[in-house]
């Protein structure tokens, strides 16, 4: 998902805070997870779930599914490598998760870098994987750190149907340029003003229609009243709608790895080998399935995230 709309997401949750606690599970050391308020004035290098070998890994989520489902592959993949765990999930924004992690009432969290990172430094111009990465170790005190991100992204596209992309062989952004002047392209209200002129400047691209179609994007590709639409990476519908996502190399879209960020006093070398080994086999495809069980079939979560790492080697 963009930094722009996690950010209205992360506002969205934060002012809903409060009605997180009935949703967030409960703590045996911790008591209210969503006690010690907002990054600003939460203190680092606090107990709580965080400390040395053998003691409790406190892996926390946000609330949305992908970050609950996310949360569970994390506490799984730890607990099958003997780690003691405590879940804390659902709990709510960056905001208050942030806190947590710095007081050390949270351990592990999954997060999304790019995201991160401009909650952190709102005026970073770093894109790419590698210079995200380089410029949080930068930005995190240091108290806590980012381990191994995944190749699996949850950022912007511009996505096609497959009938689409093999009648014009489209395969990437670039390729657009031959057809940008047929096609209409649907995405969120705001996406035409803050995209735009990047997409003409960057690809060259100039569409013959912009159309409005927020959260109906993929539907509208479906039923062909657009032929180009911003659809997130991890969206279900990708894969219920056999959409496919235009690589975009000259990445106008930031990364948005999922990551582990943890308080380093809480994960010892097994913990972090554990997230580490989830990160190296986390792909983008592999979550849009996952997340169509969960958002799609309504499965739940933890067994999801069951499957998955049994698949992998790593449950």
């Amino acid at each position: 998902m963009s930094t722009i709309n996690r950010s209205r997401r992360a506002a969205v949750l934060g002012a809903l805070a409060a009605l997180a606690l009935g949703a967030t599970a409960c703590g045996s050391s911790g008591g209210d997870p969503l006690s010690g308020g907002s990054s600003a004035s939460a203190p680092a290098g606090g107990s709580g779930g965080a400390g040395g070998s053998g003691s409790t890994v406190v892996v926390g989520s946000a609330n949305f599914p992908e970050n609950v489902l996310l949360g569970s592959i994390y506490s799984q993949a730890l607990k099958a490598k003997g780690v003691k765990v405590e879940e804390k999930f659902n709990i709510g924004s960056r905001e208050v998760l942030y806190g947590q992690l710095q007081s050390g009432n949270l351990t592990v969290l999954p997060e999304y870098n790019g995201s991160l990172l401009a909650y952190l430094d709102a005026k970073s111009t770093a894109v790419t994987t590698q210079d995200v990465n380089a410029a949080l170790a930068k930005t995190l005190p240091a108290s806590l750190g980012i381990l191994d991100s995944s190749p699996a992204e949850d950022k912007d596209s511009l996505s096609v149907t497959q009938e689409a992309a093999d009648k014009n062989g489209l395969k990437s952004i670039a390729d657009l340029a031959a057809k940008a002047g047929e096609f209409t392209i649907g995405g969120p209200p705001e996406f035409k003003t803050r995209r735009e002129q990047q997409l003409k400047d960057v690809y060259g691209l100039t569409f013959k229609e912009w159309k409005p179609t927020a959260d109906t994007t993929a539907n509208a590709l479906k039923d062909g009243s657009i032929q180009v639409g911003n659809v997130f990476t991890t969206d279900p519908k990708i894969a219920q709608y056999k959409l496919v996502p235009l690589a975009d190399p000259k990445n106008i879209f930031g990364a948005q790895n999922i990551t582990p960020l943890v308080n380093k006093a809480g994960v010892d070398a097994t913990a972090t080998a554990a997230l580490n080994a989830v990160s190296a086999k986390l792909d983008t495809a592999g979550l849009v399935a996952l997340m169509k069980r969960v958002s799609v079939d309504k499965e739940d979560p933890s067994a999801v995230a069951k499957d998955w790492l049994k698949s992998n080697g790593l449950g």
